[in-house]
């Protein structure tokens, strides 16, 4: 009898679609569906009471505003386009950042917003030419000026060259966060310009590097994980440890440099004043399937075993001088030879930082360099890879070998 292959129902999909979200992206989800069918059994419609209005903020100190403005949303379709523009933004982000360091990045996001939205609402409203007193008296609320920042960081991370708007046309990507600004602003008049603007001014303020003295270490992400009152969303399976993945891959900035971490309130407070953006610690967890998706340990889909000896078998020969030495002849050697997905996630990754068109320190010394020339490569190849690798010759060799690929 011929095969039959049925396709699995819409509950079974939808099933599996939601499975595939990440722990926190999930969260703030079901949040911000919750909060607001709850507004609508109790028929709730004072938002004027939890929106971010400056004027509240600047009379009466009204700071909660801050952030229940982003979880309260005016109408189903705002929270319906926000929380499915959440979804794919979110989970990629989460599964780079980690579930617990996501959450930190979004509290900070959301104080930056509302730092940017005061400064700009007070100098339009008090300036000695045209005082234009609207903005303190506009009330801004949904969770879309932290998409805005998640849309500058992703895009950032993500190192292309230009982005699709809709499908229908492409844009640089750098302008990309803006081009959906003034879309939004034509398609929908009532939306917030101010609070979108603002998002996108964080995202950048975050991407260049000016957040990094208020980014803690790792070890501070760590001790919020370990901790007794998290042990039940840490075992889940769909939370993701900031700790692991790729120690060489750090989240792009344009002032980046690779200098250790230190915890936010381990010792001195002011510790992390040293620190750059977010690192990814390693751990003997494996890596995500996903090689674009470089996670924190704990994986959300399937993972494969694959032996650590034949990764050390593959370095010592490719390293090894008395062996051959071009590419090509180190290439057969290697034949037959599986990276661990571990490894294979690393060299994705920092191929990808190196390809992004963000500054690389050089952390190489020449007779590393030496050593690479020695087997075939351009001296501008290796040195870049090298950089990307963050000095790991055997990360380095990797990356060359896939470009030679």
């Amino acid at each position: 009898m011929p095969n039959i292959v049925s396709e699995a129902g819409l509950q079974t999909r939808a099933g599996q679609w939601w499975d595939s979200i990440p722990f926190l992206t999930s969260a703030v989800v079901i949040v911000c569906g919750v909060i607001y069918l709850i507004c609508i059994l109790v028929g709730y419609d004072s938002f004027y009471e939890v929106c971010f209005l400056p004027e509240a903020i600047v009379s009466h100190f009204q700071v909660y505003r801050i952030y229940t403005s982003i979880i309260f949303h005016g109408s189903l379709l705002h929270v319906l386009f926000n929380m499915l523009a959440l979804v794919p933004l979110g989970s990629e982000l989460e599964r780079i950042m980690g579930s617990i360091r996501l959450l930190y990045t979004i509290i900070l996001l959301a104080t930056s917003n509302a730092i940017f939205h005061l400064i700009i609402a007070l100098v339009v409203a008090h300036n000695p030419f045209h005082p234009f007193e609207h903005l303190m008296n506009e009330c801004a609320i949904g969770f879309s000026g932290i998409l805005f920042s998640m849309i500058v960081i992703e895009t950032s991370l993500s190192g292309v060259q230009s982005r699709s708007v809709f499908g229908l046309f492409n844009v640089p990507a750098k302008w990309y966060a803006f081009i959906l600004l003034v879309v939004f602003q034509l398609l929908m008049t009532n939306v917030s310009l101010l609070g979108h603007l603002c998002g996108i001014l964080s995202g950048f303020a975050y991407t260049f590097g000016l957040f990094n003295f208020l980014i803690p270490g790792p070890s501070f992400y760590t001790a919020i994980e370990s901790s007794s009152w998290l042990a039940s969303c840490v075992r889940r399976p769909k939370f993701i440890l900031c700790s692991g993945g790729n120690p060489s891959a750090y989240i792009p900035t344009y002032t980046a440099q690779n200098s250790p971490s230190s915890a936010l309130f381990s010792g001195n407070i002011w510790r992390n004043l040293s620190s750059w953006m977010p690192q990814r610690g390693t751990t003997a967890q494996p890596a995500q399937d996903d090689p674009r998706f470089p996670g924190r340990g704990r994986t959300l889909g399937s993972v494969q075993n694959t032996a650590v000896n034949s990764d050390s078998n593959l370095q010592a020969r490719l390293l090894d001088n008395s062996r051959p030495t071009s590419p090509s002849d180190i290439a057969a050697a290697g034949a037959g030879e599986r990276l661990s997905n571990e490894r294979q996630l690393q060299v994705s990754d920092a191929v990808a930082v190196g390809a992004g068109g963000y500054p690389l320190p050089q952390v190489a010394s020449e007779e590393q360099i030496q050593k690479l020339l020695s087997m075939g490569f351009e001296r501008t190849q290796v040195e870049v890879a090298i950089a990307a690798a963050d000095g790991d010759i055997n990360v380095a060799v990797e990356i060359l070998m896939s470009q030679q690929g």
